[in-house]
């Protein structure tokens, strides 16, 4: 009897954590469910597994509550489906071997009190990245990243000491590079154009808002409207983009998914795998933080999560092919008037949320 009723307690809790996220509420307890549906997803098979060998089956409230868990599970799996490797890919292989259309982009979150640099550093020289932006980084870890400007002569830098410092290092040459402070005035944003080595030109945008948390921001009202403001600059363009960085967010949520259809990018992960990069000290508690979104002229060569180097956060490595002549055959999210009323009222609440 006891059990019978522990395991409905628990499916009552799981179908509160279910049901939280549908709120549109930004607060960030809230906002919070939104990251761990793998986990949940995971809890909710091991309790019907539990339920259908020790429920009390006698009590007629037991089948409403076993039916509970599998739509909870059935719910929670909905949105984790197309991260993996069995689902339909959303961009496709590249088929060009010719290096010069080719980019390759390293993201990584260095935690800005990591002392163990060398580690990234070998990370860099081993996988030869064009690119490499870093999150987190202040003026020590730009002393130690500078060592690499022989081979990375191209850089925007922003040291700052409030975790949200940034730079960009890069063997092609920036132009027209940027820091921006888009939402926030102590949380910097960059953009360049980057020329490939066959001069096709790409737009690229570095992020890493601020999340919703306790320590944060209380609601993810400047994340989100960080992201819809980048998506709004990049819908419709016919130029090549890419969009990287730490966005504080998971690759499944609402939000990233308003930012895909807004924007038109594709998420190399899907069909793929989910690539966790967050948190690297805790195998269960670990969900897609880092990302790279880019626009349909391009398709993968190479997508790794890269060893840890004693942040919190794994590298992610990308390498993108530069083939629009295969464009036709990507299908870019598109943005519906729900979507675009629903990305105004984000930046109008983070207009008036701001100083």
């Amino acid at each position: 009897m006891a059990i019978s009723i522990l395991l409905s307690l628990a499916s009552v809790l799981l179908l509160v954590t279910t049901l939280l996220p549908m709120s549109r509420s930004e607060v960030w307890w809230i906002r919070g469910w939104d990251f761990p549906r793998l986990q949940l997803f995971y809890v909710a098979c091991g309790l019907i597994i539990a339920q259908l060998i020790w429920q009390n089956w006698q009590n007629i409230l037991a089948y409403p509550v076993f039916f509970t868990t599998v739509l909870c599970a059935c719910y929670q799996g909905w949105w984790i489906l197309p991260y993996i490797p069995l689902y339909p890919q959303e961009v496709g292989s590249a088929t060009d071997d010719n290096e010069d259309r080719c980019i390759s982009i390293l993201t990584a979150n260095v935690l800005m009190t990591n002392r163990r640099a060398g580690e990234l550093i070998d990370l860099i020289i081993e996988y030869r990245p064009d690119i490499f932006v870093t999150l987190e980084s202040d003026h020590w870890w730009q002393q130690q990243l500078d060592t690499l400007q022989t081979t990375y002569p191209y850089s925007v830098k922003c040291p700052l000491d409030n975790l949200y410092g940034m730079h960009v290092y890069s063997k092609l040459e920036l132009l027209e590079p940027q820091v921006e402070f888009l939402i926030e005035k102590d949380v910097p944003s960059m953009t360049c154009k980057i020329p490939l080595r066959g001069q096709d030109t790409v737009r690229m945008h570095f992020l890493h808002p601020a999340p919703p948390s306790p320590t944060e921001n209380e609601e993810s009202t400047e994340r989100d409207a960080e992201l819809v403001l980048i998506a709004r600059r990049v819908a419709g363009q016919d130029n090549p983009v890419i969009v990287t960085g730490d966005m504080n967010d998971v690759a499944w949520s609402a939000t990233t998914r308003l930012f895909r259809k807004i924007s038109g990018l594709l998420d190399p992960r899907i069909g793929r795998g989910i690539f966790n990069t967050f948190h690297a000290d805790y195998p269960f508690f670990r969900w897609p933080l880092d990302h790279l979104f880019h626009s349909t002229h391009f398709r993968l060569r190479q997508l790794r999560r890269l060893p840890g180097f004693g942040s919190d956060h794994f590298p992610l490595y990308t390498q993108l092919c530069f083939q629009p002549e295969h464009r036709q055959l990507h299908t870019a999210p598109q943005a519906q008037q729900e979507d675009q009323q629903r990305a105004n009222e984000k930046l109008a609440k983070a207009g008036d949320a701001s100083p």
